[in-house]
């Protein structure tokens, strides 16, 4: 029995309001040194393998445009198998023509991204089949938890893009579900959007509707990068041909482009991680010079989702140490090819449980260490990718915020007010720093106020109804929806975004053999 999502009520709501606190909007930009786990040695070991992976095995192709570009360009091609043999200076290359940094701008150009450098941004889970919260229990996507969930997206400042459906609506046919997913989330938040890399139509519709809610003609959309898309190699050495096809046409407008390996270690790959990345990289690497080919230039990112499989029942596993090692070797072999890197906050946990929050916690730590620029599934993600809880996101948004306040350069800097001579020297030896002036100017803002985390101490909390984790995120998410309003759209734009909608869908969507 489906059991009712029980609402705060208006005092609860008001308190809670209160104590509700989220960070402005910021891109954050990572200052740490990172973590390079190879000398420079074995920097040139994990190329070669990827290069002669390329060289000497081949990727597939499964795409007869692709393959036919590929052999113009004087690649190796086998049209018998659609396999692709590329030679490595060739490789290196159309590499020089990645755009090392770049920004995408969405609708609302306050929201703009940047991507590149040492800027890190974050997006929603994305693509889950099941969605999950604390009263309704485990259940199918659908489009009420859809919207749900892009909701916090828009939200939550420390989210930054929407990176794909944060749950899977299977209650709308797929030969429309672009549609009227694509129009909630541009008109339920003003941030980057993506757009599914699955056949022509939904790429074309997906760019049509984003240059509709941008309200600029066509020269002045598609001038600078306003959409991207996402693609995933098929793991071991292939590429499939709808994402293909999505990703070329992507490139020949000239928007971003992120490609993604899905490389899991002793499945996928081989069992060894730098193994498991050198493969990773040779397929990631042979499509972006296939879409630099197309499109000198065209913003790119290497994609990393190397991780491990329990080798005793074959399950994916993320968070794990080899997790954290796959994505700062990756982080290492993307800045020696001078490319943006995207990896994931990915956990295998079943509940937002200690679990969740470890492995969300060593895969977050990963992207700071491995100088990611793209956080996929940052808050949200539950059992290896097939689970959009309502209640992990709010705790993934607190673990967030926290990392981005670390990022924070006014954290060590050393101006003279920061080193605060002068508040010592008031104190002296005897008093304390409560009553000071240097405290009293800024104490409000000092350090990092929480979004979810209670600080109270055992007799506070108890008296309080020992209320965990799970269930005050429980409240939270509740209380945002209750609060939730739209970011402002002309009606114009919406009434002509929500006509194209209905044009497509008379006109059947998407192609579909079902």
């Amino acid at each position: 029995m489906r059991r009712k999502v029980s609402r705060i009520s208006s005092k609860e709501n008001r308190a809670s309001r209160l104590s509700l606190q989220q960070r402005d909007w910021k891109i954050p930009y990572n200052l740490d040194s990172f973590v390079d786990p190879l000398n420079e040695e074995s920097v040139l070991a994990v190329h070669n393998a990827a290069m002669k992976i390329i060289e000497e095995i081949g990727i597939l192709f499964l795409n007869p445009d692709a393959c036919k570009i590929l052999k113009k360009a004087g690649c190796k091609v086998d049209f018998s198998d659609s396999k692709v043999k590329m030679d490595r200076q060739w490789v290196m290359n159309m590499l020089k023509t990645v755009p090392e940094k770049f920004s995408i701008t969405p609708r609302n150009q306050d929201n703009e991204i940047n991507i590149g450098d040492r800027h890190i941004v974050f997006g929603n889970v994305s693509s889950p089949p099941n969605v999950l919260d604390l009263d309704r229990g485990k259940r199918s996507g659908n489009f009420d938890s859809f919207k749900d969930l892009t909701k916090l997206t828009q939200f939550f400042n420390c989210i930054h893009f929407s990176g794909g459906y944060p749950v899977e609506p299977i209650d709308i046919h797929p030969s429309t579900r672009h549609l009227y997913c694509l129009y909630e989330q541009l008109t339920l938040t003003d941030k980057v959007v993506h757009a599914y890399s699955l056949g022509p139509e939904r790429v074309e519709d997906a760019m049509e509707m984003a240059k509709i809610a941008s309200g600029l003609d066509e020269k002045e959309f598609f001038s600078k990068p306003r959409i991207f898309t996402n693609i995933n190699s098929t793991s071991p050495l292939k590429h499939d041909w709808p994402m293909l096809d999505g990703a070329m046409r992507f490139a020949k407008k000239n928007q971003p482009v992120v490609v993604t390996p899905f490389t899991l270690a002793g499945a996928m790959s081989p069992v060894t991680i730098v193994g498991s990345v050198a493969q990773a990289l040779a397929e990631a690497l042979a499509a972006i010079v296939l879409l630099q080919y197309i499109s000198p230039g065209c913003p790119c990112v290497l994609g990393t989702f190397t991780s491990n499989v329990d080798m005793k029942s074959g399950a994916p596993a993320f968070g794990t140490p080899e997790y954290i090692r796959a994505t700062q070797v990756t982080g290492q072999m993307a800045r020696f090819y001078k490319i943006p890197l995207r990896a994931s906050n990915a956990c295998v946990s079943n509940a937002p449980d200690a679990q969740a929050t470890w492995e969300s916690s060593n895969s977050l730590w990963s992207t700071i260490s491995a100088g990611v620029n793209m956080v996929y599934h940052g808050a949200g993600w539950l059992e290896g990718g097939l689970i959009a809880s309502y209640e992990k996101f709010i705790i993934d948004c607190e673990m967030i915020q926290q990392l981005q306040r670390y990022l924070d350069s006014d954290i060590t800097g050393t101006s003279e007010e920061q080193l605060a001579i002068s508040a010592i020297q008031e104190v002296g030896h005897n008093g304390h720093f409560f009553g000071a002036t240097h405290t009293q100017e800024r104490y409000k803002d000092a350090f990092y106020a929480p979004l979810l985390s209670d600080w109270r101490n055992y007799e506070a909390w108890e008296a309080d109804g020992k209320i965990t984790t799970e269930k005050r995120a429980n409240r939270v998410w509740k209380q945002l929806l209750d609060q939730f309003k739209a970011p402002p759209i002309s009606s114009k734009v919406q009434g002509e975004l929500f006509s194209f909608v209905q044009k497509r869908d008379q006109e059947g969507g998407a192609t579909t053999n079902f």
